[in-house]
């Protein structure tokens, strides 16, 4: 198969490894990204015959993708790319009793791709520039050149777009090109190369983080509309550490009683009202 995909003109091969779609059950797809043995014999399979680079796709859904991505590296991969679809299972149809989506009644565990995966993504490539020495290409959640700005930061070379293309179409390319061309030449970095991996030395172990570091949330009244989500979200979940007479009145964070845990700041649907500052 290579050899004819070679014949047809191709500039590099990416093995599927990660595949959830019907592949596993046939013992392909992401089952080969699961296992290191299994995973490093086929890379070896395929660099033995390519004349092209071979990068390696491989799956978010392991406990260790450096364990896969290292015996990838050592049977002689020239790339990775991570990562594919985190394993999902969508719904349920509550008044048919069917899962979703309905194939006739029946359905499957499947692939769940597009923003909400992006953590994932960043996470895995960071573990692997890490973990290997080998080139990267990051993907997963990618819609705007502010994400891919995020993956080159945490180690990857290349980004690739999947989900946002079929929503949007390809004219977005040039728009995150545009985007991230901007932005590096607001911070100085001269080359991807330069801005690669720029942020992964500030990323440590959680035993390793300044527990001294204390910041606490600040409500700007200009922009509070007193809808009271932030009191809310605080009281039931938080820290009891914002006050709300009434709803006529703007909300108060109690400064001594507020741990920084950043619970009102993803919850206001104001930008920039609250914000958190140094205690």
């Amino acid at each position: 198969m290579i050899k004819q995909v070679e014949e047809a003109g191709v500039d590099g091969l990416e093995l599927n490894f990660s595949c959830p779609h019907g592949m596993p059950e046939k013992g392909m797809g992401s089952v080969q990204g699961q296992d290191p043995t299994i995973a490093g014999e086929i890379t070896r399979w395929a660099k033995e015959v390519a004349t092209v680079p071979v990068m390696v796709k491989l799956t978010p859904n392991v406990t260790d993708i450096v364990e896969i991505g290292k015996a990838c590296e050592e049977a002689g991969a020239d790339a990775i790319s991570a990562i594919n679809t985190v394993s999902a299972f969508i719904g349920v149809d509550l008044d048919r009793l069917e899962p979703l989506p309905s194939v006739g009644g029946t359905s499957a565990f499947g692939g769940y791709s597009g923003p909400a995966i992006k953590p994932i993504g960043l996470r895995c490539i960071a573990q692997l520039a890490k973990g290997t020495s080998l080139p990267l290409s990051g993907l997963g959640g990618i819609a705007r050149w502010r994400d891919a700005a995020e993956y080159i930061l945490v180690g990857a070379s290349t980004v690739q777009v999947g989900t946002a293309v079929m929503f949007q179409g390809y004219e977005i390319v040039e728009k995150m090109k545009k985007g991230l061309s901007a932005y590096m030449d607001e911070k100085g970095f001269e080359s991807v190369a330069r801005m690669r991996g720029y942020i992964l030395p500030k990323i440590t172990a959680h035993e390793e983080l300044n527990f001294g570091y204390k910041v606490v949330a600040a409500i700007d009244q200009a922009l509070c509309s007193k809808c009271g989500l932030c009191y809310t979200a605080c009281m039931d979940g938080g820290w009891q550490a914002i006050e709300m007479e009434s709803r006529q009145l703007y909300p108060r964070v109690v400064g001594e009683k507020c741990d920084g845990c950043s619970l009102c700041l993803h919850i206001c649907p104001v930008e920039g009202c609250i914000t958190l500052v140094p205690a």
